[in-house]
Formats: structure tokens, C-alpha cells, sequence
């Protein structure tokens, strides 16, 4: 599902994408939900509008993964991204004994995939006490592609050693009260991949407030401010 908003600020057209199985988008039963599959949809709606030049990826938490998968697999197609929010997680962790942050975080969603209905519970109670955003619902009817994504996207991912290659500007994001992304991972990046900056503002894992507006000023950077140009002659953003 796909919904196109025209920014008079900005000059451009953003397209805004229900990832396969969340939001307005068909939940399947043989969809896979990660960040393959999920990239392969994105491009697909992006050809269906016919949309050919390279778009501004906005991706958010699960979203980032899908935009660096998209990135590694139609690089043509991204001219650059902002991730925000990335739950970059290394395979390799798994392989010491010593506890982190990063190997609590994946004990945490190795539960949640063991215990969806406990899960689904508990988010319908940090919903309506407005401890997340009220956009995440999640109920024991759509638990499915979530835990699905959790597995594809979260726990199986190769998403980090993929950012570690990429090749387009990658403008990071994160809040430093966020509990899911793991601040040394974005270092790494940071260090190893000149194309990848990381800008770190007092906010936590959800878009909104402070982080509403840090997204702004890096799109209007990324515009070039070109706030005279018709729409029709802007850039495209997709937002994931």
C-alpha cells in the first residue's frame, strides 16, 4: 500500500509505503516479511508509478534494513537514505560470552517470537499509556508478519555488514534514550564507511517531536533547499 503526499516545503513528491503484511498492506501467508522480500516490493511499487530516477530513502527501525537491502540491490534507484532508528545487530555477537547490550537485545526478541500473544499483550498496553507510537498496533490478528520480520529482518539479518558496503550517502539518525540501537555498531559504520554520517539527537526509538524535525533539516539538505522548484522538477521521497 503506497500513498503520494506533495510537500510544498520541500518541492518534492513523497511516497509513503505500508512494508508487505503492516499498515494497508496484504498480509500473506508465504511472504517471508524480510528485508529481501520487502526491498523487492518497494521497487516494484516504485516501477508500478513509474517512478525511473533515483529517490531519498527514509527508512525507520525495521524500515532502515529494508532501505540498506534496497540500497544493495538497486543501487541506481537510491540516490540517498536517511535511516533512522537502525537496529544494526552483528552475527557475530552471538559467538561471545560475555553480555551485552546487543545479546540482551536479541534474547529480548528471541522471547517475543516464543511468546507473540505475551507480546501482542504488552503492546496494546504501551499503546494506550502513549509509551509508543499509537501508529504501532499490533494485535493478535496481525502478530503474524511481525514476528515474521522479526525473524527475517532482526535476528537473521546481514544488514550490517551490508551498510559496511554501501556505496550511497547514508545519513544515520538516532536517539540517544533509544534502547534498540546499539551506539557502537553505528561507530563502526561510521568509522569504516565515509559514505555513512551519524547524527545523535536527545530522543528514543520513535519518529516524532525532535526527531520530526532532525528528518526535516537533513531532507532539506539532501534538497538543497531548492524550495523554488516545481514540484514536477523535485526529487522523489520514499518513505519506508
Amino acid at each position: 500500500m503506497w500513498r503520494t503526499v506533495a510537500s510544498n516545503d520541500l518541492r518534492a513528491n513523497v511516497i509513503i509505503i505500508d512494508l508487505l503484511g503492516f499498515g494497508e498492506s496484504p498480509v500473506s501467508s508465504w511472504a517471508k516479511y524480510d528485508a529481501h522480500t520487502q526491498a523487492r516490493a518497494v521497487a516494484h511499487t516504485l516501477l508500478m508509478r513509474g517512478i525511473t530516477r533515483p529517490v531519498v530513502v527514509v527508512g525507520h527501525s525495521m524500515g532502515a534494513l529494508v532501505g540498506v537491502e534496497l540500497a544493495k540491490k538497486h543501487q541506481k534507484r537510491v540516490e540517498s537514505m536517511i535511516l533512522c532508528s537502525p537496529p544494526f545487530y552483528r552475527q557475530d555477537s552471538e559467538q561471545t560470552k560475555i553480555i551485552t547490550s546487543e545479546s540482551l537485545l536479541k534474547k529480548l526478541y528471541l522471547a517475543i517470537r516464543s511468546n507473540p500473544v505475551g507480546f501482542a499483550k504488552l503492546t496494546s498496553f504501551a499503546t494506550k499509556y502513549r509509551l509508543v507510537n499509537p501508529g504501532f498496533n499490533v494485535t493478535a490478528e496481525n502478530i503474524a508478519p511481525y514476528v515474521a520480520a522479526l525473524e527475517g529482518m532482526i535476528l537473521n539479518q546481514t544488514s550490517f555488514d551490508d551498510a559496511l558496503k554501501l556505496k550511497v550517502p547514508t545519513y544515520i539518525i538516532r536517539g540517544n534514550l533509544d534502547p534498540f540501537v546499539i551506539s557502537g555498531n553505528l561507530k563502526v559504520l561510521k568509522q569504516e564507511n565515509p559514505n555513512i554520517s551519524v547524527t545523535t539527537i536527545a530522543a528514543g526509538h520513535e519518529v516524532r517531536g525532535l526527531f520530526l524535525k532532525a528528518i526535516n533539516r537533513k531532507l532539506e539538505d539532501i534538497l538543497g533547499n531548492k524550495k523554488s522548484l516545481p514540484t514536477d522538477n523535485g526529487r522523489d521521497i520514499t518513505k519506508i
